[in-house]
């Protein structure tokens, strides 16, 4: 199957990096699909937003099953009776789910070899993250040669947010005239609550702390 330069696949969770990434994705390629993984989330209204956003936005959207990856890495984003910890020595908190990024972009390449698209985008970050080490660009370097030596073709995978951190991301929302739909209908949170959120949980927090920075940075202009 040959590629198309035109055509990308987003690994789209329905919060606002992801969301981000879509409409980044959106600008700069001809045909565009999402993919949502289906991993055990504690709360299914995560895929329910996902869903939300691609049919408003008409794009093609699957959704595929991970499950076993709840069954192999169990952690507090993905199992309600796990309380949510900061990471202690150095070490990522327990909302970290071992293998997610890996699974997730092998399974994005999949598909996106199957609809014949050269790129894959995803919302990773390295500069305001929680020290998920598959969050990390050399990371995503090394998954990309990999996954072009394991299927000898010739995927490119995107990060646009990589070296952003969240004001910067708010920026790029709002760049691209998308800051209020970001703002009111990606779910962040890790209470499962769209839009501003619980805003308590470590997910609320970095993206609350980010978008009054960046609003104050804006109106300083």
């Amino acid at each position: 199957m040959s590629f198309q330069e035109d055509k990308a696949v987003v690994v789209f969770s329905g919060g606002q990096d992801s969301t981000t990434c879509l409409f980044w994705a959106l600008e700069r390629f001809k045909e565009v699909s999402a993919v949502t993984f289906q991993y055990g989330q504690r709360h299914s209204n995560e895929i329910d937003v996902a869903k939300d956003i691609a049919k408003e936005l008409g794009v093609e959207h699957h959704v595929l099953d991970m499950e076993l990856l709840n069954q192999l890495s169990p952690s507090a984003l993905t199992r309600a009776d796990i309380e949510m910890e900061e990471g202690k020595d150095g070490q990522p908190p327990n909302t970290f789910v071992e293998g997610r990024n890996l699974l997730f972009l092998s399974f994005a390449a999949i598909f996106a070899k199957q609809q014949g698209a050269k790129h894959v985008i995803t919302g990773v970050c390295e500069t305001d993250y929680s020290g998920y080490p598959d969050c990390r660009d050399i990371f995503i370097k090394s998954l990309n040669v990999s996954l072009n030596l394991s299927m000898d073709n010739e995927f490119v995978l995107h990060t646009p947010l990589m070296w952003l951190d969240k004001a910067e991301t708010w920026k790029l929302a709002d760049k691209m005239g998308r800051l209020d739909y970001v703002k009111n209908k990606t779910l962040t949170c890790y209470e499962g609550i769209r839009g501003d959120g619980c805003g308590e949980c470590p997910a609320c927090v970095l993206r609350q702390r980010g978008y009054q920075q960046y609003i104050e940075a804006k109106g300083s202009e």
